[in-house]
């Protein structure tokens, strides 16, 4: 077997069984076993991470997929995964990729890799399409000279993570999309992604809000039928509020049949206006409908006038109503986005690992 690198979030217990601290469920590995996750493994009394240096997918994508809107809105982002995940998500859109149980992938440096980045001429790198914080050594030293030559590094993460994990991503992590799912509801949580609540992942977010300057923004899968609970969303966002403040970006995303669940539908507009009207009757100020192209909740509006500040389609911006200092040109509001449009070029390319 390769062994990729030995890890550090870990601690010997006992029994040549070593704590995983890598993410919430703090796996305790015997000897010759490999943790949930697939890819953080016992080797003789030593934990490693078996993926360091490999990558599965890599794509360009714009910001706006992740999704982030406003954090340098329009940057160009290479986006990577290694195999592997510390969740069991039912409708995963990534299953091939996030539930796969076998080490694979390309081989990189991280050196290698924030050369591609460069040469593709984008702004920054997401660790994406997997639970990062799992391979989050690989995703440290890639991101730590990232940051040195001038690129943002985001995580697409659930959030389910560690006091350790958040102590590594201040050393070179910008913007983090926390990702619930089905609104946080404990139900749901345990039958369809396999963790006993959401409690690890709002404390994660009040450890980066207290000890990091990252940008965070919230995303919430509304999953039809089993995940859509208006009640359990007004309760999210009004957690989210209250402990990250109004003007913390939240993004309901629409559902659609994947993986396990082929069997249900797409999640009706209907139902995803209704999380974004209590959302924004809790007090939150930018809030989004995502994976409707056209929507009129796809917009950024000024809190004070409600004009539209930044109108988009999808992932492309077609208007920035904004000076040069974000301020609403209607009303003079600052609108709460970091960084300037990008003026990258908007849409998706598929990038081959090569």
């Amino acid at each position: 077997m390769v062994l990729g690198k030995e890890a550090l979030l870990y601690e010997p217990v006992g029994d040549g069984r070593v704590k995983c601290k890598a993410c919430a469920r703090y796996c305790q590995i015997p000897e010759g076993k490999i943790g949930l996750c697939g890819i953080r493994g016992n080797h003789q009394g030593k934990l490693y991470l078996f993926v360091y240096g490999k990558i599965i997918a890599g794509h360009i994508d714009p910001i706006e997929k992740k999704p982030v809107t406003h954090y340098m809105p329009g940057s160009k982002i290479f986006s990577i995964a290694t195999t592997g995940c510390n969740w069991l998500c039912h409708y995963c859109q990534n299953y091939d990729i996030s539930q796969r149980r076998k080490v694979e992938g390309m081989d990189f440096t991280p050196e290698q890799i924030v050369h591609m980045t460069k040469m593709r001429e984008c702004e920054g790198l997401a660790y994406t399409y997997n639970q990062p914080t799992i391979f989050i050594e690989f995703a440290r030293d890639i991101g730590v000279l990232a940051r040195k030559e001038g690129l943002i590094n985001i995580f697409v993460s659930n959030g389910y993570d560690t006091p350790e994990t958040v102590n590594l991503m201040k050393e070179f992590l910008d913007c983090i999309t926390v990702d619930f799912k089905g609104n946080a509801e404990k139900n749901f949580l345990r039958r369809y992604v396999g963790i006993p609540d959401a409690e690890p992942i709002f404390q994660t977010l009040l450890e980066i809000r207290d000890k990091t300057n990252i940008h965070i923004e919230i995303t919430d899968l509304v999953i039809p039928e089993i995940g859509d609970d208006v009640n359990e969303a007004r309760r999210l966002a009004k957690w989210v509020y209250e402990n990250l403040g109004p003007d913390t970006v939240m993004h309901f995303l629409r559902f659609h049949p994947d993986y396990k669940l082929m069997h249900l539908p797409w999640t009706p507009i209907k139902v995803l206006e209704k999380h974004y009207q209590v959302a924004k009757e809790v007090g939150l100020n930018y809030v989004y409908i995502g994976n409707v192209p056209g929507h009129k909740y796809e917009h950024t509006y000024c809190p004070e006038c409600n004009a539209i500040a930044v109108k988009r389609y999808g992932f492309d911006i077609l208007e920035w109503n904004l000076d040069e200092h974000n301020r609403c040109v209607n009303c003079n509001y600052p609108i709460a986005i970091y960084g300037s449009l990008q003026k990258s070029v908007y849409g998706e390319r598929f990038l081959p690992i090569s």
